[in-house]
């Protein structure tokens, strides 16, 4: 199977512009063609995007649970669909806890400022390795020397130069939404081969709440979808980052990508 892209250091843009006011005797405008007519990356857009990124790094602690769903295409194009959820314990600058549910597999992950586990409760194995001591090092460390890549890393991306914003080709407001009952704010972006929609929660605690990303440099345009729940007030401990292995669970060596490289290379 294909999977599509989930572009963890994507820079998610907002912006807080009001609809567009309709002159006297004008027509309703179709939201799409609103939309349309306004395609370019709006000033104010920065501004939001500021914003909803120094409240995010103003968070020391937080819990997020993300219900999701993620596109998947066969060798023959087909489009699959799998539902699954993301439950998040994070602890500002080196406690973080992962678990990723779905039909078809389960993960969890654990970083406690030392060293990085990574399990799987059905099949009963683990991998562990040292990590550094902060979380901005570690997504760079998991990807580039593991090819472990986050779901929803871009939590910790915005905001700073790991996600700049020049490749942005539009940013717009499409217009206000509720989810789950939160007042919140749609945008609509563009870059190089994927489109993506970000809510934004109104009001003082600017959160993203949803985001849909659509991979458009694949025919099949594969979709990911995530509504997200924050706890703000979340306790956490020391416990919730560490690992402590099952008596029946085996442990394995993670690989490096190099490693990966030159045995397949072989």
């Amino acid at each position: 199977m294909r999977r599509s892209p989930l572009f963890a250091a994507i820079a998610l843009l907002s912006c807080t512009t009001a609809a567009p006011v309709m002159a006297e005797g004008q027509a309703d405008v179709p939201p799409s063609a609103a939309v349309a007519a306004a395609a370019k990356v709006q000033p104010e857009a920065l501004a939001a995007l500021d914003r909803m990124a120094k409240y995010l790094r103003s968070l020391k602690s937080f819990g997020l649970r993300a219900d999701t769903t993620l596109d998947l295409v066969t060798e023959d194009d087909q489009k699959l669909q799998f539902p699954g959820t993301i439950d998040y314990k994070v602890r500002v600058p080196n406690g973080l806890r992962i678990d990723m549910k779905t039909d078809r597999k389960e993960r969890q992950l654990f970083y406690d400022g030392k060293t990085l586990t990574v399990y799987g409760p059905k099949n009963k194995l683990y991998a562990q390795t040292d990590a550094p001591p902060t979380i901005a090092k570690l997504l760079a460390v998991a990807e580039d020397k593991y090819g472990i890549e986050l779901p929803l890393a871009d939590l910790f991306l915005w905001g700073t130069d790991k996600a700049p914003v020049s490749a942005l080709k539009s940013a717009v407001f499409v217009g206000p939404a509720r989810i789950d009952g939160s007042v919140t704010d749609q945008y609509a972006f563009r870059q190089d081969g994927v489109d993506w929609q970000l809510w934004i929660e109104a009001g003082d605690k600017p959160l993203p709440r949803r985001l849909v990303i659509t991979t458009t440099d694949d025919p099949t345009q594969p979709q990911f979808a995530s509504t997200l729940t924050w706890n703000t007030n979340a306790a956490v401990r020391d416990a919730d980052f560490a690992f402590t292995p099952p008596k029946d669970a085996g442990r394995i060596k993670l690989v490096e990508v190099d490693v990966v490289a030159v045995e397949d290379a072989k």
